[in-house]
């Protein structure tokens, strides 16, 4: 079993010569890309972008950056977690003023958010998705998954699943049961959305669960706790005491993230690692964090940050504190490639987190599945880009229309 505190102050040393190499890919990724393939950027296809475009599906929007060489990178616009800056009704027409005419091997300064009018109000959703199309287009450009551009560090994650919001115990504990016969070797519990009078959540409930799932599971088996930021202090010290108890590994977001007083006490008062950082948005918002000692675990959604280009710099911040990073990974396929390149390249990152059941994230116009193996391991992607191919005649039946 994984020692339950390993995220304390376990990687700062050697692994942060590893964040100095992989911060130069970020700073000149061009040079990152030729180099994998033993070139010069000059000898790379002509990356100048031609057109910016969205495929308009029934349900959802699918980002599409094409260079004079033909090659288009993509990724998902849709709506995310709550942010005090996110819209992307406005991509296209950012984009295309943006990006036309400029060349991707400038990715840096297409999508750096470092400009004070810019940082000052959280990072902006625009430059998360040029930024994942155009490391997309620059593993396509060089023929490796974009892993092996930021710097490759292994070759698969050990996944968790990750549950839905259930209703009741017994349904977390069929879940639990079901998710170890598959071969995972953790599960992480997003506890009931039932309410109390008054709309407070049932933390005793959630505890409830947290003490079935531990007894369906076995002792030996890796677990996880996921509130979502909903308790109070005083509710999240009670439900993380039994979290300790219980041995759980991880317990993400016990309350709110804007409390960095609430959480510096709970690192201090628990054994169990504190997992936060999905809900900030912005990658020079961290700092603070770590140096109050209000996480243990930092933890990042990559369209909140700035794409692939800021999950690394947080990624590498963490490791140069001696701290785990471990992404968050909910969404379609291109949500989780996006994590899982970057989990792919950090020395400090432990886990995968597969949705389940398994398949939530599939869709039908893509050629490839991400799925746990039965060892436990989610394996790294072979094809170039977000390694994740779509399958272009789905696509087309199912566009309705494309905007330019």
């Amino acid at each position: 079993m994984l020692k339950r505190n390993v995220s304390r102050r376990h990687f700062f040393g050697a692994s942060a010569i590893g964040a100095i190499a992989g911060a130069s890919a970020l700073s000149d990724p061009a040079r990152a890309a030729a180099q994998a393939v033993g070139t010069i950027p000059s000898d790379l296809p002509d990356l100048t972008i031609k057109e910016v475009k969205v495929y308009v599906l029934e349900r959802g929007q699918i980002a599409s950056v094409v260079t004079r060489s033909g090659i288009e990178g993509n990724y998902t616009l849709g709506s995310r977690y709550w942010h005090p800056n996110w819209s992307n009704l406005g991509w296209l027409d950012h984009a295309k003023r943006l990006l036309v005419g400029q060349s991707v091997l400038d990715l840096p300064a297409l999508t750096s958010q470092w400009e004070p009018q810019r940082r000052r109000v959280g990072q902006s959703s625009y430059a998360s998705a040029i930024d994942n199309c155009l490391w997309d287009i620059l593993g396509k450009a060089v023929g490796l998954p974009v892993y092996h551009i930021l710097g490759a560090y292994r070759d698969r994650v050990l996944a968790y699943a990750s549950s839905q919001h259930h209703r009741t115990v017994e349904e977390f504990v069929v879940e639990v049961q079901r998710c170890k016969a598959e071969g995972f070797k953790a599960y992480k519990i997003h506890p009931p959305d039932a309410k109390q009078p008054g709309g407070r959540v049932d933390y005793r409930l959630d505890m409830e669960v947290a003490k079935a799932v531990r007894k369906a599971a076995g002792d030996d088996f890796i677990l996880l706790m996921d509130p979502v930021g909903v308790y109070t202090r005083e509710e999240a010290i009670k439900v993380g005491r039994l979290m300790d108890e219980l041995n759980y590994v991880a317990y993400e977001d016990p309350i709110p993230t804007t409390d960095i007083d609430g959480l510096a006490e709970l690192c201090q008062a628990l054994d169990v690692p504190i997992h936060i950082g999905e809900f900030i948005f912005s990658p020079y918002n961290y700092a603070e964090y770590i140096r109050r000692g209000a996480l243990d675990v930092v933890r990042l959604i990559v369209d909140n940050i700035g794409g692939i280009t800021g999950a690394m710099k947080v990624a590498h911040l963490a490791e140069c504190f001696g701290l785990e990073c471990a992404p968050h990974n909910w969404g379609d396929v291109f949500d989780h490639a996006v994590h899982f390149h970057c989990e792919l390249a950090m020395p400090n990152n432990v886990w995968f987190e597969m949705t389940v059941p398994q398949g939530t994230s599939d869709r039908p116009y893509m050629k490839d599945r991400i799925r746990t193996a039965e060892d436990g391991y989610v394996y790294a992607p072979t094809k170039p880009g977000l390694g994740y191919e779509i399958d272009r005649d789905v696509l087309d039946k199912m566009t309705r229309r494309i905007e330019r």
